[in-house]
């Protein structure tokens, strides 16, 4: 058998989940593989990150400046490109400007550089808040474009909830694989392989302990009234417990954010890791009253403890919140090497109405051999 190496570009590159997932994905004894030979993004200290842990030989394959200043036509040659486009404007959290936003319109350069290079696939992942965006406007233009970009592509999209796919956090993001129309190849959504029993917070953080010289891992210093309303939160529950003392209570009008203070349930994934918000918002552990550190944050991410993060504490806290999860991604991609191998494997239906191309929907479970 030939092998086969996937080449791999990425733009909006982070941190690098979407290529540590990549590049842990091997099959038939590595025979198909991916290897990450450029990236790109506008974070100072992303790109630090990127390049010390995907490009420690190569630390210039990671190019630092705004995605508009790139001149596609000298990337190095690429079969296939990751892209975490921008969400801020696409994200249910925020005023949900879409494409009217200053980040919504980002996406078209990943359709740029899928035209000038003809990549043989992709993946892109966003929010879920991608959907209703410019009233889902913005949803159907994306797949329209990148459906139609270069030499056509087919395209698969589904909501993945990587809780069910070993993920120890209830994450649900929009992730579009799409696979270049002259290969006649069809991909399928690998199904769940933790669907019924999830990873928890606990065993995320505990099993094994997280070494005491590992990195990001410093502890926040909390003040006197955070550490006094956390005692009184028991674990899954937040700042509007109803069993706080009144004179700890927040003093908020209008919506209450549910992750205000909000403690993990040791026997329940997280809830979703972000990476920016004020006080309260940083993740609480059960049972000692502070925030998580930022190794805390990456584990429940699934990055490995020896994959450093350059940058301060809250630079450091924003990566990991705008990750996307490697363990989670090298399922998907494996999917596609097998795809690619023409290698059988359990697949669901599209959970979204969009979901590819022919409009197929649903959540029954196959074999594709």
């Amino acid at each position: 058998m030939k092998k086969i190496e996937f080449k791999l570009a990425e733009l909006f590159c982070g941190p690098g989940g979407l290529s540590l997932g990549a590049v842990m994905s091997k099959i038939e004894n590595e025979m198909f593989s991916i290897k990450s030979i450029w990236a790109n993004d506008y974070d100072k200290d992303s790109c630090a990150t990127y390049a010390r842990n995907i490009h420690p030989n190569n630390p210039s394959a990671v190019v630092c400046s705004p995605v508009q200043d790139i001149n596609f036509s000298k990337v190095p040659h690429f079969d296939a490109l990751a892209f975490g486009f921008p969400c801020n404007d696409f994200s249910v959290v925020g005023e949900q400007k879409g494409f009217n936003g200053k980040f919504g319109p980002l996406y078209t350069y990943s359709v740029k550089l899928i035209n000038t290079r003809n990549p043989k696939w992709f993946i892109a992942e966003n929010v879920s808040g991608l959907q209703s965006a410019n009233n889902g406007e913005a949803f159907r233009k994306i797949l329209e474009d990148l459906e139609n970009a270069g030499k056509g592509y087919n395209l698969t999209v589904n909501l993945y909830k990587f809780e069910e796919y070993g993920v120890p956090q209830t994450r649900h993001r929009i992730v579009i694989i799409g696979i270049r129309k002259d290969l006649n190849l069809k991909f399928r959504i690998p199904a769940p392989t933790t669907p019924n029993i999830y990873s928890t917070a606990k065993q995320a953080l505990e099993n094994p302990p997280i070494p005491a010289d590992a990195p990001n891992n410093e502890i926040t210093k909390q003040s006197e009234i955070v550490i006094e309303r956390l005692k009184h939160i028991p674990p899954g529950q937040n700042a509007w417990y109803e069993g706080i003392p009144k004179y700890l209570r927040m003093n908020v009008n209008g919506a209450k954010m549910s992750q205000i203070y909000k403690r993990l349930d040791p026997y329940k994934p997280s809830y979703t890791i972000t990476g920016s918000g004020g006080g309260g918002t940083h993740t609480y552990h059960w049972s000692e009253h502070r925030a998580l550190t930022n190794r805390e944050r990456a584990r429940i991410q699934t990055f490995p403890d020896d994959f450093v993060f350059v940058g301060s504490k809250e630079s450091v806290r924003k990566q990991i919140g705008m990750a996307v999860p490697p363990k989670g991604v090298q399922i998907i991609i494996t999917a596609v090497l097998k795809t690619f191998a023409g290698i059988p494997y359990k697949f669901i239906q599209p959970k979204l109405k969009n979901g590819n191309s022919n409009g197929i929907n649903g959540n029954q479970m196959d074999i594709f051999g």
